[in-house]
């Protein structure tokens, strides 16, 4: 396949490591403007920032965005910076104007105030607002007592700290009622007394995660994608101008029949409500449903929800209809992932790659090179874990190949994208990571779009990370497969 891009990742080939053929499969590259391959200054914010790249014509129907796309830059108002990227709080929030009815919002977390605000307005105005989060994020800050706070670990610290920063408008240490109605989230909607529930209103401790990221409105309109919808998921981190935030991306839907998918769904979350019985249902709870599929203008799209019991056929979850997808690649698969942690999914990914199929992945710096990962059966490799023990059922591939890695991002950014796309034509997208846990505990959505338009969006973001990044047997990992090999004698 011809070169399409400007740049190479650095690809690394370390023959004391593993014995198979050296060499990168270059062809997933796509065209990245050099302004953001600098070295030097690479992330740093301009005062004026010219499109690096032409914008792709979007689908009528499915629109798709990418926080860090360079077709496009916005001023991200919290932290007065001129950047690249799709504004997604602003084409959420465009979303949430149009609504004259209703809005349900599932998301794993909110503590954006400007969609807050959005949705007080459109409450204001008589539309029903109804808001679902994961249990852990749905209290605000702001309630916490000096007992709970002392409770905090390392994370929820950063986290609070964050909220401070965040909140404290005037920067006096204090959080007054007006700071808190500009710029505390959750106080915002409690104050509009929008409705909201999390994952225990269905009587338990909570579902493994509600981690949905999806909006529907007024039974016409859906939001999905990888996104939260937090400062850090979408804008990046508050005290870092370098953070460009989470890699994501959002799909905003304009169609009846998937607007009523999503809104089954989140119906059975719902219940009857806060305050009421305890008949939300979350988790496992859930009536199991199969792939539904809907046919679009120019576009086939399926969704199915998670996640699935243990005891039906693997086939019949989420990540049996990834697998199914994979399956039909012919030419190219390109992964972007959080994680990567399901066994059949790699090898189905090992036999389209024997039968010629390019197969490029990149994962996260966190999730890639962990003894559990897919990453290392890719390159052909096994890690021992703490107890020296060997992941169950691990299956390195045969004939590994070198075009798997991780990208370079902005310091405290992550890889947060779950898609993959399949021979230019299809995309796999929604909240849910590529692992057992998404599969079989958590609240999520998986989207399967056959459409070129959209699919040629999703590969111009993996191109261009693909571009920052650093794949095959890198020094790094190969550090890390020595130390732990030493310490369990191997």
């Amino acid at each position: 396949m011809a070169v399409r891009g400007i740049a190479k990742p650095r690809c690394v080939w370390i023959s004391a490591v593993s014995s198979f053929s050296s060499g990168c499969k270059w062809g997933v590259l796509g065209a990245v403007s050099l302004l953001f391959t600098l070295t030097v200054g690479r992330w740093q914010a301009r005062d004026s920032l010219p499109p690096a790249l032409d914008p792709l014509p979007q689908d009528p129907q499915i629109q798709v965005y990418f926080n860090q796309v360079q077709s496009d830059t916005y001023r991200d108002a919290y932290r007065d910076i001129e950047r690249y990227g799709d504004d997604l709080e602003h084409q959420i929030i465009a979303v949430i104007e149009q609504a004259r009815v209703s809005i349900d919002v599932a998301v794993h977390e909110l503590n954006l105030p400007g969609i807050a605000q959005a949705l007080r307005e459109r409450s204001q105005a008589g539309v029903a607002v109804r808001v679902i989060l994961e249990d852990t994020y749905s209290r605000s800050w702001s309630q916490f007592t000096p007992t709970d706070l002392a409770d905090l670990d390392g994370r929820d610290r950063t986290k609070y700290e964050d909220f401070l920063q965040l909140t404290d408008g005037d920067g006096d240490g204090q959080l007054s009622p007006d700071e808190l109605s500009q710029r505390d989230a959750l106080y915002i909607l409690q104050q509009a007394q929008i409705p909201i529930l999390d994952d225990t209103a269905d009587g338990s401790k909570g579902s493994g995660l509600m981690h949905h990221k999806f909006m529907v409105v007024d039974g016409r309109y859906v939001v999905t994608g990888s996104a939260n919808w937090t400062l850090s998921g979408i804008h990046g981190d508050l005290d870092n101008p370098d953070s460009r935030g989470n890699t994501n991306h959002i799909i905003v839907l304009d169609s009846v029949p998937v607007a009523r998918i999503f809104q089954q769904e989140f119906t059975y979350l719902w219940g009857d409500g806060p305050g009421g019985a305890p008949d939300s249902l979350f988790g496992l709870g859930k009536p199991y449903r199969p792939a539904q599929t809907v046919s679009l203008p120019g576009s086939i799209l399926t969704v199915q929800f998670s996640p699935t019991s243990s005891s039906r056929p693997w086939t019949q979850s989420g990540n049996g209809l990834i697998d199914q997808i994979l399956r039909t690649a012919t030419q190219q698969v390109s992964l972007a992932l959080f994680v990567f942690s399901d066994q059949p999914l790699s090898d189905t990914l090992a036999a389209r790659s024997e039968a010629g199929v390019e197969v490029s992945a990149l994962i996260d710096p966190s999730f890639v090179y962990r003894g559990y990962s897919e990453a290392l059966d890719m390159l052909g490799l096994a890690m021992p874990d703490h107890r020296c023990q060997y992941e169950a059922n691990n299956r390195p591939w045969p004939s590994p190949i070198l075009t798997v890695g991780t990208a370079e991002l902005p310091p405290g950014d992550k890889l947060h994208h779950k898609f993959a796309v399949i021979d230019s034509n299809i995309v796999i997208s929604g909240s849910q990571n590529w692992s057992q846990a998404a599969n079989q505990l958590n609240d999520e959505n998986l989207v399967v779009i056959h459409n070129p338009t959209v699919a040629a969006h999703f590969q111009r973001e993996f191109d261009r990370l693909y571009n920052l990044g650093e794949v095959g047997i890198t020094p790094e990992l190969q550090v890390r497969l020595q130390k732990q090999r030493r310490k369990c004698n191997l």
